[in-house]
């Protein structure tokens, strides 16, 4: 962890979702950037394997963390469980090859880097210690203090997904930095992701979302990709349903 990144995309929660990583990729800070950080959740949605590819052409520049979707794709490809609680994670299984499935099984937890501005960075999926720990903007100090027991005391700022709505927030002297999700965001439609370098920029890109449903209905082989992709491209759960959902999990 020597190295100093001056600039460090963080896109997080793409679910597979081809336009609107195209989308984020073609933005200029996004080519710019030193790294691109991928927070968890990739390939679990409509086009997982044609996410996937792309990504990797990108090469050594993009840093890859696992997310719980993705080890559920891995852990339901290798007969390890036989169901998925997301309804299309089946159908995202099955699209993967076998390399891809084997990329996903090897993917760490968390990665850190130092960047310009911030230090040493700690990136994750949901949180420091689980893959699917739900922390929210509203979490209270004391639930924090439990999701950074451990921590090295040089990391300041803490770069998590999972929930797939954005937010910044001090958590015991802690930056906490959610980018959204890419793919499938809540509250808010269009690709959410982070720009970090000396600071750290919440960013929103606008695509053509009804072009991007289209292009997933005539490309996507999921029998309910219509209902898919007009429900989460267009991000209809709004921020107060999500985040009623999920507080129970947050405990």
């Amino acid at each position: 962890m020597t190295d100093e990144h001056t600039r460090v995309a963080v896109l997080s929660d793409i679910h597979g979702v081809l336009p609107a990583l195209e989308a984020v990729l073609a933005e200029p800070d996004v080519a710019a950037a030193d790294r691109i950080v991928l927070t968890g959740d990739i390939a679990a949605g409509p086009q997982p394997a044609e996410v996937l590819d792309l990504l990797r052409e990108q090469g050594d520049r993009v840093l890859w963390i696992g997310g719980n979707a993705d080890r559920e794709l891995v852990e339901y490809r290798r007969g390890e469980r036989t169901e998925i609680p997301d309804p299309i994670g089946p159908y995202a299984a099955r699209a993967l090859r076998t390399d891809q499935v084997d990329f996903l099984a090897a993917l760490p937890a968390t990665r850190t880097l130092r960047v310009r501005g911030l230090g040493p960075v700690l990136f994750c999926h949901a949180t420091p210690r689980d893959d699917e720990e739900v922390v929210l903007v509203d979490s209270r100090p004391a639930r924090w203090a439990e999701v950074f027991t451990g921590l090295p005391a040089d990391i300041r700022t803490v770069v998590c997904g999972h929930t797939h709505m954005p937010y910044l927030r001090l958590a015991h002297g802690r930056l906490v930095v959610n980018p959204g999700s890419v793919g499938m965001p809540y509250g808010r439609p269009g690709a959410h992701w982070c720009l970090l370098g000396p600071g750290a920029d919440l960013r929103v890109t606008s695509y053509d979302i009804p072009a991007a449903v289209t292009r997933l209905i005539r490309e996507c082989a999921y029998p309910d990709i219509a209902a898919w992709a007009d429900y989460f491209l267009h991000a209809r759960a709004t921020d107060t349903e999500v985040l009623a959902a999920w507080s129970p999990a947050d405990s």
